[in-house]
């Protein structure tokens, strides 16, 4: 009698509404991508996923085309890439930069990803001394959309108003001021 009155508790309960499972790997993903230089595994972003390590990898394969460990080493190998073109650090700094333990592992999965080693691969971009170093707050200004929608900049200001530029009346607005005085000077 209490399994019947159970079964029917059951089945009149709303659904609950969850999330599809796109949307957990897509958290795992985005784990991966962001703490790449943290001590990450793979069992971190199946937890991350909500699922088990066995399925999440199986799922995480058909969703995004390679396994999970291969994802986050070549965000990490891709990250090494650019602080070796643009840093003059030591390749085991860069190494252990970007989540990695092991110099020798590292060396080895760079020349299989990119067919040279790390210092081969510095040694093919101008050195990272030649860069001319630009302070942040100058490249995020430049950066910024210079298409200007909402009137921020004086001239868009200005041509809201009816004026030319800022503080100053279009021409056509003195010919009939000027008309006006002469007008009443003739009377």
């Amino acid at each position: 009698m209490l399994t019947l009155a159970l079964s029917r508790v059951t089945r009149q309960t709303a659904p609950v509404n969850v999330l599809p499972e796109s949307r957990h790997l897509s958290r795992a993903k985005d784990l991966a991508d962001s703490r790449y230089a943290e001590p990450l595994t793979v069992d971190d972003m199946a937890r991350a996923a909500g699922l088990s390590r066995a399925h999440f990898s199986v799922r995480f394969r058909e969703a995004f085309g390679e396994a999970p460990h291969q994802y986050l080493l070549t965000r990490r190998l891709e990250r090494a890439a650019s602080l070796l073109r643009t840093t003059d650090w030591s390749v085991a700094s860069i190494c252990m930069a970007v989540g990695l333990s092991s110099v020798g592992s590292f060396t080895t999965s760079f020349g299989r990803m990119f067919g040279l080693t790390p210092t081969e691969y510095r040694r093919s971009f101008p050195p990272a001394a030649a860069h001319a170093r630009v302070p942040l707050c100058l490249v995020k200004a430049y950066a910024r959309p210079q298409v200007r929608t909402f009137r921020e900049d004086s001239r868009g200001a200005a041509e809201y108003n009816g004026a030319d530029t800022v503080g100053t009346t279009r021409p056509a607005d003195n010919v009939n001021n000027n008309d006006n005085d002469n007008d009443k000077e003739s009377q």
